[in-house]
């Protein structure tokens, strides 16, 4: 089998067409802290709207960020409405998540904090560990993107 040396190091352009993320920019970073206000307000909004059940919200909630999780891996590259939908989902997920820590198992903010910070830095090390990189360039097969994703939901329950 012979490998071209444009798949060995590929055009930023392919770069960006191989990676299921978008670039990161300032444009990025703005929408993705839309996202995480939106996330967090759209949690706290549902929760009331669904008779104020925290834990039918967040297994709604949970039920729909696995079919977007789904649709996300099935394609083939970074669609920009399927990632954002996906982020905002997490976002709502984890925001739900760390709201039934506090509510149902009385677990203070802190030590959700702490619990969540040791869960991203693990989930990160695991990932190094596995593919020797934590490049969101890289993001191309379904391994990387559930590293990805699985670090998204612990920064976003933080």
């Amino acid at each position: 089998m012979t490998v071209h040396t444009s798949m060995l190091h590929p055009s930023p352009e392919l770069r960006a067409k191989l990676s299921k993320v978008p670039q990161v920019t300032v444009y990025f970073w703005i929408i993705k802290v839309l996202c995480t206000t939106v996330g967090e307000t759209f949690a706290d909004y549902l929760h009331t709207k669904l008779g104020d059940n925290l834990t039918r919200t967040t297994l709604v909630m949970g039920s729909i960020l696995i079919v977007s999780l789904v649709v996300q891996f099935r394609v083939p590259e970074y669609i920009p409405a399927v990632y954002w939908v996906t982020v905002v989902l997490l976002s709502v997920v984890g925001t739900l998540i760390t709201d039934n820590m506090v509510e149902h198992f009385h677990v203070s903010l802190t030590t959700s904090t702490i619990v969540f910070a040791i869960l991203m830095l693990t989930s990160f090390g695991v990932w190094y560990a596995s593919e020797k990189t934590l490049s969101i360039h890289s993001i191309h097969t379904a391994k990387r993107e559930a590293f990805y994703w699985t670090a998204i939901l612990f920064t976003f329950a933080l």
